[in-house]
Parts: structure tokens; C-alpha cells; sequence
């Protein structure tokens, strides 16, 4: 009998802020990365997506870039205990939304995926926190107990529909009854391969692709969830 799942990324779809982005400001308030890297190198473009000047993406993808340079100064085991620290603190600043999907999907008993482009020592401690046995997040390569600052990203909408494609050859699973949820453009391979993708509060560039893909935008449910309410929207909106 085939079974269902659910596939879900992690950063802005169940945390309501990125894993990565709480460790490495971790790493800075513990003075194991030097603040002078957040002043010299990150933080205009982190205020320039405060005042909505540049995308969000475009500070990560710097912030992720420094990380994997500074991150090879850090032991394996040490830099675990501190991604446990993170999830600790930051575990249950979740959405109201997809940790009540959650439940209902443990309750169904449906199998759980955890896919994120967050890196894999974070991951690995969120899907602990929540009880997931499964998981994949971009690989910080190691070696002799070190981080050698390469990695296999898991952001990408090509990488997650790898890891959905590595799990269908472990399980027998019924895609067009399994869910999937997102919210940026890296998860679309994941609601194009499910017959119940939600967008969880989605980008504006993952908006205008939905738009454009009439099959997709049929089946697809959009959440936004502001303050104490939760919104579902299907069909076609308009936004700016």
C-alpha cells in the first residue's frame, strides 16, 4: 500500500526566521566569529533588505557564503553543541499554521520529511526537536573533525527535488495524495511533484513563477499568516 507525505522546508515556512541566520549571529555573540565580519561585510546588506531596498535572498546567500569560510575555524563537536543551543532557543519560533500541519500529519500517519537548504547540523537538531526521522539539508563537508568550507547546497529547487527523487526510490509513496510545503522559489520542484502544495507565506518571485504555471496555480493553496490569522488564498491574486 503506498503512503502519504509530506514534504516540508524549514526556514520561513516552520520557523518563522532562518536557522542559519540565528547560528551565525550565535557565533558572533559568543565572539567565535568576530563581530567586525557582521559590520564590514554584512550588515548593509542586511539593512538594505530591512528597508526593502534588495531581496532577502541576496543578504542569505552572502551571509552563507562568510559562513562557510568562517565555519573552518570551528570544531565539528563544538559547532554542534552550539546548532543545539539555536534550536533550543529558537525550536518553537515557529508558524501557528505548519506546526499544526505537523501534528495532523503525525496524527494521519504520514511520513515526515524535513527539507532545507539551512545547513545540515541545524537541521538535523530541528528535526530532533520535532520528532522527524527523516531529513536533508545542504552538507558542510568534513574532515579530521573540521569543517573544509565546501558544501552541497540544498536551497535550490533542483537539489530538493534530488532528495524527493532519493527518498522515492526508499519508499512506495502515493505523490499525488502527499503534501508539500514552501515558500520560495527553491520548493517548487516540491509542489510540482505533489498533488497538495501550500505556499507559506511565498515570495514575491515565487508568486509571479505560481502565476504564470496554470496547473500549479490550480491546485496550489497560498497561507499567510499575520499576527493572530491565518489567511488561505487559491487562484489568482494580485500583489505588487
Amino acid at each position: 500500500m503506498k503512503i502519504q507525505a509530506a514534504f516540508f522546508d524549514i526556514d520561513g515556512t516552520i520557523a518563522r526566521n532562518s536557522l542559519m541566520v540565528s547560528h551565525f549571529l550565535q557565533l558572533i555573540q559568543m565572539g567565535i566569529i568576530d563581530n567586525k565580519v557582521w559590520v564590514q561585510e554584512l550588515r548593509d546588506n542586511y539593512e538594505l533588505y530591512e528597508k526593502r531596498l534588495d531581496h532577502y535572498d541576496n543578504y542569505l546567500l552572502e551571509l552563507a557564503k562568510i559562513l562557510r569560510r568562517e565555519i573552518q575555524d570551528i570544531d565539528v563537536d563544538f559547532n554542534k553543541h552550539i546548532a543545539k543551543l539555536v534550536v533550543k532557543k529558537y525550536g518553537e519560533n515557529v508558524y501557528k499554521y505548519t506546526r499544526e500541519r505537523i501534528k495532523f500529519h503525525k496524527d494521519h500517519d504520514h511520513k515526515i520529511f524535513f527539507i532545507s537548504g539551512s545547513p545540515d547540523f541545524l537541521v538535523e537538531e530541528m528535526a530532533n526537536f520535532y520528532n522527524i526521522k527523516y531529513y536533508k539539508g545542504t552538507t558542510f563537508f568534513k574532515e579530521d573533525n573540521a569543517f573544509t568550507g565546501i558544501v552541497d547546497p540544498m536551497w535550490d529547487s533542483d537539489s530538493k527535488e534530488k532528495a524527493i527523487q532519493g527518498y522515492l526510490n526508499k519508499f512506495d509513496i502515493d505523490l499525488n495524495n502527499s503534501y508539500a510545503y514552501g515558500d520560495t522559489t527553491g520548493d517548487l520542484s516540491m509542489f510540482r511533484m505533489v498533488g497538495y502544495p501550500i505556499a507559506i507565506n511565498p515570495t514575491k518571485e515565487l508568486l509571479e513563477v505560481i502565476q504564470k504555471d496554470a496547473e500549479l496555480l490550480d491546485k496550489l493553496l497560498i497561507i499567510v499568516e499575520r499576527k493572530n490569522v491565518i489567511y488561505k488564498l487559491r487562484g489568482t491574486i494580485d500583489f505588487e
